[in-house]
């Protein structure tokens, strides 16, 4: 297995780390164990595939430059596999790349160069998204929602289409469906559906994960009905919803 491993006492939460820089790798891996992290470095997808094949981690950061793979592809595939969350930190800093980013379901976009506390608290912002995503409860602490032929489980991510078709949600946009099943019928603005992080006047987290939403839950995502844009406020489920 080509990847080096910091061992760490059972019970820290996981991480790991996707970067052929070796010099990067040891800096976000020692800051991210001096805040109380278990982290695994990898140098290349086929090592991260290997891990993943042991153990699926509570956190992928991922590059886009490496060596055997595009990092965009291996952010599909952690999304469409895994019930983790997902950080991209590169160096390519385009708007372009950072849109398909957030599109495809990582749950944070990081440029280099960074300040490490900031990947710190942005990387502790992404595990209580999923801490709240996992443990919030519906009434009676129900954690099956049926809408409009719908369902979704909570406790796996996992989304059911009225056909029968299955996605497995990241942890953002699970977060964000769960929000809105919450609070059917009401407007959510964005700050309330962001969570945690602070959001700058040209952040489009929010406005990607609820499109990537649209294009699972509607019919016609560009004349939406179900996920309704309420402008200069928000959002609105407009959904009855029945919790199991």
């Amino acid at each position: 297995m080509n990847a080096t491993v910091s061992p760490a006492p059972i019970g820290q939460r996981c991480i790991y780390i996707l970067d052929d820089d070796p010099d990067l790798c040891r800096l976000v891996s020692g800051t991210l164990r001096e805040f109380g992290f278990e982290t695994y470095e990898c140098a290349s997808a086929a090592a991260l595939r290997s891990l993943l094949l042991w153990r699926v981690p509570d956190l992928c950061i991922v590059d886009l430059g490496l060596p055997d793979a595009d990092g965009l592809d291996v952010v599909r595939e952690l999304q469409a596999r895994y019930a983790c969350g997902v950080m991209v930190l590169t160096g390519r800093g385009y708007l372009s790349d950072r849109v398909m980013g957030l599109e495809l379901g990582a749950d944070d976009y990081i440029v280099k160069p960074f300040e490490p506390r900031e990947l710190v608290a942005r990387v502790r912002s992404i595990l209580r998204r999923q801490d709240k995503a996992s443990s919030a409860q519906a009434p009676e602490h129900s954690q099956v929602a049926e809408f409009s032929g719908w369902r979704f489980l909570v406790d796996s991510n996992t989304l059911t289409a009225p056909s029968g078709q299955q996605w497995t949600l990241s942890s953002g946009e699970s977060h964000m469906l769960l929000l809105f099943l919450k609070r059917p019928n009401r407007i959510l603005d964005r700050e309330q559906l962001c969570g945690d992080r602070d959001l700058s006047a040209l952040d489009r987290s929010v406005d990607v994960r609820v499109s990537r939403l649209r294009r699972k839950l509607e019919s016609d995502p560009e004349h939406p009905k179900t996920i309704r844009t309420v402008y200069g406020a928000g959002y609105l489920l407009a959904v009855e919803v029945k919790w199991l």
